[in-house]
């Protein structure tokens, strides 16, 4: 029970220590002695004279001041203190990652004093050089705030108490579960917890059920489980859903009247097969001029989610879709995100629209932005756009095309095909697709030509049953019907951009929300570079020659087995690109000014453009940037956590598919990293990665030679390093860890070499570096057999 009296107590000592360290900080080229101290607050009684000593020592302690060697205190003024968060990337160390600093500060995880992964924390930063070392180190002195307060995981249930095994790959350390706190969880359960107490000295977390998911392994638990331990969403609250139903469905007459009327113009979506939301349309028209009028349609979500609703709020709160292997988790509900808002064929449709008058030679000529209405002739999928472009058109017939839902109160306008109970061909608009292809290539070379870099990493994607189970593995390859909606795409938010930024010449230029990316870290370009030199390219770090250097290496890499490992290095050396409201420029698509416009049915960031740009367009004056700015960077954070989530589901049927493969099969790969405990190698036929670890390496005792990004055999002299191939065999397949163990083929010596020291549990391995890069297994096995001794 909280007793009052010990709050008042506290909150007294706090005050007074506050005041005596706000005393050293006016004073702070002056020692004072305890007893001087005593003097400059008039104390004289000896009980509060005990406590103004206590609070000298804590501050001293908590290193606020210095104890000099006569006794005297001073304020300390060189330690740093540096607040920032905590990535625990190895169960050995972390690093405190602090916003506008260049260099992470490391850690040793002994040093953390309880903090976990995702925590604030305030550092003690190391002066350089104290221990040996030229790379900034630290410890952590306080936990400002934690992460997390929920984990994901699964439940391993004794007799007496239980142990829970987060998901979470950078949490070290198992869970304590009291019997009495695992509610109705049964052994082998994915449960969500709530942590109860943090680590402690040698005690460690404890924790409380409060969800269960289902049995680990199932398809619906583990997708469920991956979006709570990133902390997004599974379903909407009803109160959100009820409000989404309320919306009227028919589109008024007057409504109309306010907008410009496309529905005549020959209208059309490019999508994937399988989707369900339609973000964006294209219309077509040959003027007399020679030219040609394009319109980049985008629903138009902001008339439907208005501010200050429960709907704009969950938006803002979600700021993205998810796309897990086997789902979409949408930003708006259903009945916006499929229906209401989603520009399907044979419906009117409220949009926002930005249409360009556009030369057979892809110039923009003219430009118009503002509200429309429009009446989508046909949904292509990309296959059957692909098709018209290669001359192949099959015949589709109206059957496939579903019954309209929303219509319109006034009468349609002459002319206006109505759908009948006859079958009929759908139109194929082979000259407007060819004709939009032909420009799309045309602003994609300007593009490059001004300096754009080429990234199309491999998208990998799988053929599931009704289960979920993995039955293949393929991936993906963009074609010309993928890169001509894209084209347009990137037009429309980069003119969306332009157009806010210069209808306002002075200064406070107007406030807008863009899409921006800086230039690489010189230091990342270098290690690429030597990274790729291992496969024999050769790639410039110069920024002025980086979009040149790495479109060459894109086209070169195609189709062959390191494709996939040096796309996604390539992708990782870029700056990361992110929303703001300073227009700095995009670097990888060299434009200077660049929005996100084109989404607004799953992105949270193209709500805002839209709302910023009808408020410029009815003559509104600039925005206020802080409020937008917050909300870009809470929608930055969400756009990271969902890319997270859909790795992890990438990589959990990655896993599962290769458990459900051949046992003993031979498999291809590349050696895609080099740590001091092993190699992770790429298979290149399923882009799935997996450890050969340093101790299943049985033909010799290996040395890690981190500066070189390999291992070295000391009786062989064999060599493993960064891009060679192998071929590998699976070992094991861990689902929990979304974890693969492979065995190297033909490395079969008895490796016996017992007098060799052990370097960290492993007889094989003897680094030559106390640093590792930064990726790792998980924790350290002796964690549970311990604390179950102790709990026991």
């Amino acid at each position: 029970m909280i007793n009052p009296k010990q709050i008042k107590e506290q909150t007294f000592r706090d005050r007074i220590k506050g005041e005596i360290l706000e005393f050293f900080r006016l004073n702070e080229d002056t020692a004072w002695s305890l007893n001087q101290v005593h003097k400059a607050f008039a104390v004289r009684d000896r009980s509060t004279k005990t406590l103004y000593g206590e609070l000298l020592e804590d501050l001293h302690k908590n290193k606020k001041i210095i104890r000099q060697q006569n006794g005297s205190y001073i304020i300390d003024t060189e330690t740093q203190f540096v607040v920032g968060r905590v990535d625990h990337v190895n169960a050995r160390f972390a690093f405190v990652v602090v916003e506008d600093r260049e260099d992470d500060i490391w850690i040793n995880t002994r040093e953390l004093n309880g903090a976990v992964d995702g925590d604030t924390v305030k550092v003690l930063v190391f002066p350089k050089g104290k221990k040996g070392t030229t790379r900034a180190e630290g410890e952590v002195v306080e936990i400002i705030e934690r992460g997390r307060k929920e984990l994901v995981g699964t439940i391993e249930i004794l007799p007496n108490y239980a142990f829970f095994t987060p998901d979470a790959k950078k949490i070290f350390q198992d869970v304590f579960i009291s019997k009495y706190d695992i509610a109705d969880a049964q052994n082998g359960d994915k449960v969500i917890i709530k942590i109860m107490s943090w680590p402690e000295k040698e005690r460690k977390m404890e924790g409380q059920v409060i969800e269960v998911l289902g049995k680990a392994g199932e398809n619906n638990t583990e997708m469920h489980a991956i979006l709570a331990e990133f902390g997004l969403p599974i379903n909407f609250p009803k109160a959100i859903e009820d409000e989404a139903e309320a919306i009227p469905v028919k589109i008024s007459a007057a409504e109309i009247k306010k907008r410009r009327d496309f529905r005549e113009t020959t209208t059309f979506t490019i999508d994937p097969a399988d989707a369900k939301d339609f973000d964006d349309a294209l219309s077509f028209t040959f003027l007399e001029n020679g030219n040609y009028e394009i319109g980049v349609h985008i629903a138009d979500v902001t008339h439907y989610v208005l501010p200050e609703s429960n709907l704009e709020a969950e938006a803002f709160k979600r700021a993205t879709s998810v796309y897990l292997v086997d789902r979409v988790v949408p930003m708006l509900p259903e009945k916006l995100s499929n229906g209401l808002c989603s520009l399907r064929p044979n419906e009117d449709k409220l949009t926002f629209s930005a249409v360009f008058e556009i030369t057979p030679e892809a110039k923009v000529v003219g430009e118009w932005f503002g509200r429309t209405v429009i009446h989508s002739d046909r949904r292509f999928t990309y296959e059957e756009a692909q098709e018209v472009l290669d001359g192949e058109v099959s015949n589709v017939t109206s059957e496939e095309v579903q019954p309209t839902e929303i219509v319109a109160e006034e009468p349609k306008k002459k002319g206006r095909k109505k759908k009948t109970d006859e079958v009929a061909i759908l139109p194929n608009f082979s000259k407007e697709l060819l004709t939009l292809n032909q420009l799309a290539h045309k602003l994609r070379d300007e593009r490059f030509a001004k300096g754009a870099v080429n990234f199309e990493t491999v998208e990998v994607k799988f053929n599931l049953d009704e289960n979920g189970k993995p039955l293949g593995i393929y991936q993906k390859i963009r074609k010309d019907s993928h890169k001509l909606i894209e084209e347009f795409m990137l037009l429309a938010n980069k003119k969306v951009a332009e157009y806010v930024f210069n209808l306002r010449k002075t200064e406070p230029r107007n406030t807008m929300v863009y899409r921006t990316h800086d230039a690489p870290d010189p230091e990342k370009l270098k290690n690429f570079s030597t990274f790729a030199k291992r496969f024999g390219y050769n790639v410039q770090t110069e920024v002025s020659q980086i979009s040149t250097s790495f479109n060459a290496l894109m086209h070169d890499v195609e189709g062959k087995p390191e494709q996939n490992i040096l796309e996604n290095l390539a992708v990782r050396t870029m700056s990361k690109a992110k929303y703001s409201t300073d227009p700095v420029g995009h670097f990888g698509l060299a434009f200077p000014f660049y929005s996100h416009f084109t989404s607004p049915i799953r992105r949270y960031p193209d709500m805002m453009a839209h709302r910023m740009l009808q408020h410029y367009l009815d003559g509104g004056q600039p925005l206020e940037r802080a409020p937008w700015e917050a909300r870009c960077k809470h929608s930055s954070e969400m756009e990271k956590m969902a890319a997270e989530a859909e790795r992890a589901s990438i990589k959990y049927k990655q896993v599962e598919f290769m458990s459900l493969m051949e046992e003993g099969k031979v498999w291809e790969g590349i050696i895609s990293g080099v740590t001091e405990f092993g190699i992770f190698v790429e298979i290149t036929e399923t882009a799935s990665e997996g450890l050969i670890r340093m101790n299943d390496l049985k033909d010799d005792f290996y040395d890690y030679d981190r500066d070189n990004y390999r291992i070295v055999g000391q009786r062989n002299g064999r060599v493993f390093t960064f891009g060679d191939k192998l071929q590998v065999k699976v070992k094991e397949c861990n689902l929990g860890r979304r974890s693969m163990d492979l065995t190297l083929v033909g490395n079969d010596g008895d490796g016996k070499r017992k007098t060799k020291p052990s370097h960290r549990g492993d007889s094989r391995h003897k680094s030559k570096s106390s640093k590792s890069a930064p990726r790792g297994d998980r924790r350290s096995k002796s964690f549970e057999t311990k604390e179950r001794k102790k709990r026991k």
